[in-house]
């Protein structure tokens, strides 16, 4: 894994100090990123100022200097369009729980009973053959109404198939495109910090997150904090926390950008340490540890989006990491998480300051997380898609 530069951080700094794999055969080095880098580059040159340019320079992530508007300003507000019927909620006929969890979204969030789409998978099973999954998909497609956007997967397990993540095998297809043996540059997201509002409509892609959970008191817990959250404009806090794991602390250089560029929305602070704990009003909680200690102390805002840094994070039964499902059990509403070795690229997690900005700016959590991560196919989006406090 990458470690933090004492120095400023510059637009191409992942190509001069790429990621280092701890799990990577000995000499083994990631793939160049050049290509990505350079492409964002031409993209930003184009549309920004000098002056803009040095100072993004100085507080951007190596990526960060995209020419998105959520990332780099609070400029005008992207309000979501996506609603109850823009949502496909898959359900897994063959699960007691998974029926139970669809049909209480889908009552709690009116969403039209068409909507309901019909898969048969054998329950309790982590990871999917993605030669078995490829006629499921089918199926879903089949039965996905044309105005269908994203999907919200009504079970925990699967969460994975094969070396992908089961929401973006759900959001794309299953590719191999989307893995990586060893440490190397997987496929980017089109949908990565733009504007659009149709992501099935103008990228022929559907976001999809798990409303994940290991009861169903769980889950109906996360559905109700997200119907809460929406349109509330919560005031709280978000923490950003740079901690003494420099392997996973590789976010914590472009924390103090962050704050800058939203110090007059919202209050963000940034925090020297591993834990932090009875803090009331959590709205944002970003780290970097392979277990978080105190996240049950604190009081988190509905809606609140909570992630840690780590390898495998995204496993949400059986790992030797924290589950990202222990946020949504301290209270959060949306969390993430890689189900394979990420080799901790930055581009492979939810980026802050996107993901913040976006949720700001009025977009629901499935479009703020997933357009906040570079190149998600080894990463699990788990909470409730529609859940949008800053909404009017």
């Amino acid at each position: 894994m990458p470690e933090p530069s004492g120095k400023p951080p510059r637009l191409f700094l992942s190509l001069q100090n790429p990621p280092v794999c701890t799990r990577c055969n000995a000499g083994e080095q990631p793939q160049s990123l050049r290509h990505d880098a350079m492409q964002i580059h031409r993209r930003t040159a184009s549309r920004l100022t000098a002056t803009l340019v040095q100072f993004l320079l100085l507080v951007c992530m190596p990526i960060a200097c995209h020419a998105g508007t959520g990332s780099v300003t609070d400029g005008p507000a992207t309000a979501s369009s996506l609603g109850p019927r823009h949502v496909g909620v898959i359900v897994n006929d063959n699960d007691p729980l998974s029926r139970e969890i669809a049909a209480y979204y889908m009552e709690k969030r009116g969403i039209p009973p068409e909507n309901l789409l019909h898969v048969q998978l054998t329950p309790g099973r982590s990871v999917m053959n993605p030669e078995r999954f490829g006629p499921v998909l089918d199926a879903v497609q089949s039965q996905s109404p044309a105005s269908v956007q994203v999907y919200a997967l009504a079970w925990t397990l699967p969460y994975r198939v094969g070396c992908m993540s089961i929401t973006t095998a759900f959001a794309a297809g299953f590719d191999e495109a989307w893995c990586a043996k060893g440490c190397k540059a997987t496929r980017m997201n089109a949908y990565y910090d733009s504007d659009s509002r149709q992501p099935f409509t103008e990228l022929g892609l559907r976001p999809a997150m798990m409303l994940a959970g290991e009861t169903l008191d769980e889950v109906r817990a996360l559905i109700d904090r997200g119907v809460a959250a929406d349109g509330t404009r919560p005031h709280g806090s978000g923490y950003l926390l740079s901690t003494k794991d420099r392997a996973r602390n590789v976010r914590a250089r472009f924390y103090p950008g962050i704050v800058m560029m939203q110090s007059d929305r919202f209050d963000l602070k940034v925090i020297q340490g591993n834990t932090l704990r009875h803090r009331p009003g959590v709205m944002f909680y970003f780290t970097g540890l392979a277990r978080v200690d105190g996240i049950e102390t604190n009081r988190y805002r509905p809606g609140a989006i909570a992630d840690h840094l780590t390898s495998a994070g995204g496993k949400l039964s059986g790992s030797g990491q924290m589950s990202s499902l222990e946020w949504l059990r301290a209270g959060a509403t949306g969390s993430y998480g890689t189900v394979v070795e990420p080799c901790a690229f930055v581009q492979k997690f939810p980026r802050p300051d996107i993901v913040i900005n976006r949720y700001l700016n009025g977009e629901t959590l499935i479009e703020a997380y997933w357009k906040s991560v570079a190149w998600p196919g080894q990463g699990v989006f788990i909470g409730e898609p529609l859940a949008a406090p800053f909404r009017d």
